[in-house]
């Protein structure tokens, strides 16, 4: 097909594409279609595939128009998007080209049309003065292990049923069924929940009742009144007051086991002593500090890279972001993203004033990733089998287990690439610290290490 593309930048990362197809294939797409039509065709007086092509014209002749055009308009668009020197031109997957106006046809002439889609955002990062990053110091000691091995006590501890007489304290496992009550004492459709279990001082819990619950017994009921902070971090329930029925159903005890060599054995087999868990958990440690460290790191470089190098994103990445989290907010309540929905309503909430509030965030998110995407593209940053092969061993190695174990699990085509993009990204990385400043961060204890991230 012998046609001609203009492609011209708008906002918001947006492109207007427009076509012009020669008349020529104009023409044979036009003759093409009638004669699809002259096979289909059924009037009565012509055997089928026997219709004069006139005729066909004259009865269907708009429809002929409006399938010819259409199939063009298919055509051309298909053959210009599979162009790889076109990629950077190629719409976005959850935003379908819209047309400005239908072009009208006529066989004689070109055929033109205009589309418009959002394209995937092109930015040059040039500004790195004045970056500097701050890299947290976490010392891991004996405060820190004390902590991970009563973590494992908790983790291998029996659960026994504590007896009806005995009230909530801090640390037991309650199961509960609550539900909102509104100022006229009824429930609130869509709130109610039924065997909601959580431990007791962990703040697990939706309402943060933890404190509320202590000192009933099994089998009580409770109407519990909470006033939150307009700070709160949870924004669905910052500046509110929650009314909540609350009936304990189970509460139970954990018993830890003692801290000896049997413990160490029934954690895995691989452990003889406890002396081998202690210094598997030392290795773990640090393997997740150093870990986090490096998101803290990444986080922060990209953050103020964002804010020096300003630019827009298309409405339609923004929207496809912000629909995602709902689906997976959806996922972690069990439910649907319908379902989900009639539950916000029915806190008081809209899904829209929901979404308003994390698109600052999503939008901060989606630029991180836009320019470290640009920034590989730009510096050609690749990787070769080799280091691949090393990444398989630094994996094996942080978590304990064989390089071939770490091979079947990334034999998986979409697992592999995400494992090559990953080792990209930590390349980036320790490019760009080498040109910009780092210093030390301040001291920081390990757990507060990952408060951070909540």
């Amino acid at each position: 097909m012998k046609l001609t593309k203009e492609f011209t930048s708008l906002e918001k990362s947006a492109v207007k594409l427009t076509v012009t197809i020669a008349q020529k294939d104009v023409a044979d797409a036009y003759n093409e279609t009638i004669g699809k039509y002259v096979k289909d065709a059924q009037i009565p007086g012509f055997r089928k595939g026997h219709v004069p092509a006139n005729i066909l014209e004259r009865k269907f002749g708009d429809g002929i128009k409006a399938d010819t055009v259409s199939s063009l308009i298919d055509k051309s668009l298909n053959e210009i998007f599979s162009d790889d020197a076109e990629k950077d031109n190629r719409p976005l997957p959850y935003a379908q080209p819209v047309m400005d106006k239908m072009p009208e046809m006529d066989i004689g002439k070109e055929l033109s049309f205009s589309v418009t889609y959002d394209v995937f955002p092109s930015v040059e990062v040039k500004n790195f003065s004045g970056v500097t990053v701050k890299e947290p110091q976490v010392e891991i000691g004996d405060k820190e292990l004390q902590d991970e091995l009563k973590a494992v006590q908790e983790r291998n501890a029996v659960v026994i049923d504590k007896k009806d007489d005995e009230k909530v304290e801090k640390d037991n496992i309650v199961t509960i069924n609550y539900s909102e009550t509104g100022d006229d004492g009824k429930e609130i459709d869509g709130s109610k929940r039924q065997d909601f279990v959580f431990t007791v001082g962990t703040g697990d819990n939706i309402y943060k009742i933890d404190d509320d619950v202590i000192g009933m017994k099994k089998g009580e009921t409770k109407e519990i009144t909470k006033k939150y902070a307009k700070d709160d971090k949870d924004a669905e329930l910052a500046g509110k007051i929650k009314k909540i029925s609350v009936t304990v159903t189970a509460i139970k005890v954990r018993n830890l086991p003692a801290l000896d060599d049997d413990l160490a054995q029934d954690v895995s087999e691989k452990y003889k002593t406890l002396d081998d868990l202690k210094k598997d958990i030392m290795k773990n440690m640090e393997v997740a500090k150093n870990k986090r460290v490096n998101e803290l790191k990444s986080n922060d470089l990209l953050t103020q890279l964002v804010e020096k190098n300003p630019f827009e994103i298309p409405a339609s990445m923004l929207q496809a972001e912000l629909d995602g989290r709902w689906q997976m907010m959806a996922q972690q309540f069990q439910t649907t993203p319908e379902q989900l929905e009639r539950m916000i309503i029915a806190s008081g909430q809209k899904k829209e004033d929901m979404l308003k509030q994390w698109s600052a965030e999503s939008e901060k998110m989606l630029k991180s990733r836009i320019i470290v995407d640009n920034l590989i593209r730009a510096r050609n940053i690749s990787v070769t089998p080799e280091e691949i092969e090393e990444e398989y061993k630094r994996i094996a190695d942080d978590g304990g287990i064989t390089v071939e174990e770490v091979k079947k699990h990334y034999a998986d085509a979409r697992a592999k690439e995400y494992l090559i993009d990953d080792t990209k990204e930590h390349k980036l990385y320790n490019e760009l610290y080498k040109e910009i400043k780092v210093t030390k961060g301040a001291k920081t204890a390990f757990a507060d290490l990952f408060k951070q991230a909540e």
